[in-house]
């Protein structure tokens, strides 16, 4: 599955990835593979992902959006 991060000055991350954690505004997102289609806002928090090598990636947010689309998680954060 491919997660990229995008913020308003630049993309932070952009990698094929196992799992991500998002901060929902209603709580913790999991996310792995073929995952249902899905749009949510985001609170503060961190984005915590697994890539496929198992390494560990943590991001801190101050909210957004996420959409789960056909394999692909796009985090567009602030």
């Amino acid at each position: 599955m491919l997660l990229e991060i995008i913020t308003p000055d630049k993309k932070l991350f952009e990698d094929e990835i196992k799992s991500v954690t998002l901060p929902g505004i209603d709580g913790s997102l999991g996310i792995l593979e073929k995952h249902a289609p899905l749009i949510s806002a985001l609170k503060k928090g961190t984005i915590k992902i697994t890539d496929k090598t198992s390494a560990k990636h943590n991001y801190e947010i101050n909210g957004g959006v996420v959409e789960v689309l056909n394999n692909k998680v796009i985090v567009l954060a602030d």
